[in-house]
């Protein structure tokens, strides 16, 4: 399939899904809750508190994870590789509503938009440190090797024989984090933060199963549009010929 097709169908399909989505939401009678739960206004407020948190979780995994990432390559540090990924992986073996009221709890001097930043980029983190150490390893070692005979600089190796080759598995850890960021963003409605999950838990707390599909499925549409746009990316920056 050619890629400008590829990359079309995501988008129609879910503006296919919203417009479906708005058209089953109108066609019903809402009582007062619904009514507040559903106005435009506060979706669109929900939405944007959503993307504003994911947002910053993301750019701040990206400048946690990928500098560390490359760092756990060079060969003074390859050793605490493992140690390092197996603490990683503590954020995404914890529940990630047990992490974010244990940080509220630890932290309750911090506003908690903070707070759900710093439990969020934890439970994220490791998808983009593995698959950025991952991608530096499968470098060929020949190639590499060549690039020093050549009379390239280590720093010139990395940025552009090592980092180039790497980006394709870079890219797919970022994507993974992306979605599960904006899945997890929805439990900063427990703390207070907003996003989605507002609208979400309003559904639930007051047994309004159509308050509850609108944020599940506004949800599930913004990280499928997300990871269209990341998917994009992703093929801009992959080098010609991978």
């Amino acid at each position: 399939m050619p890629v400008l097709l590829r990359h079309a169908l995501t988008p129609l399909g879910l503006g296919a899904v919203l417009l479906t989505l708005a058209l089953y939401v109108s066609a019903q009678s809402h009582d007062l809750i619904e009514q507040r739960s559903l106005n435009a206004e506060y979706l669109v407020s929900r939405t944007v508190k959503h993307l504003e948190l994911t947002g910053v979780v993301t750019a701040l995994i990206l400048l946690i994870a990928v500098p560390a990432g490359v760092l756990l390559t060079r060969r003074g540090a390859r050793h605490i590789a493992g140690p390092v990924l197996a603490l990683a992986s503590i954020g995404q073996a914890l529940p990630s509503l047990g992490l974010i009221v244990l940080l509220a709890v630890a932290f309750v001097s911090l506003g908690v938009d903070q707070i759900a930043v710093i439990a969020f980029v934890l439970y994220g983190i490791l998808p983009v440190l593995r698959n950025t150490i991952v991608g530096l390893q499968q470098v060929d070692r020949s190639v590499i090797e060549s690039a020093f005979g050549m009379g390239m600089t280590r720093r010139a190796v990395l940025w552009r024989i090592e980092l180039p080759l790497a980006v394709p598995v870079m890219l797919a850890g970022v994507r993974t984090a992306l979605v599960i960021t904006v899945g997890t963003v929805t439990l900063a409605t427990f703390i207070g933060a907003g996003g989605l999950g507002d609208v979400i838990s309003n559904g639930i707390s007051s047994s309004r199963d159509l308050v509850l599909v609108t944020g599940s499925v506004l949800v599930a549409v913004l990280a499928l549009a997300l990871d269209w746009l990341a998917g994009i990316a992703e093929d801009l920056l992959r080098p010609r010929g991978l």
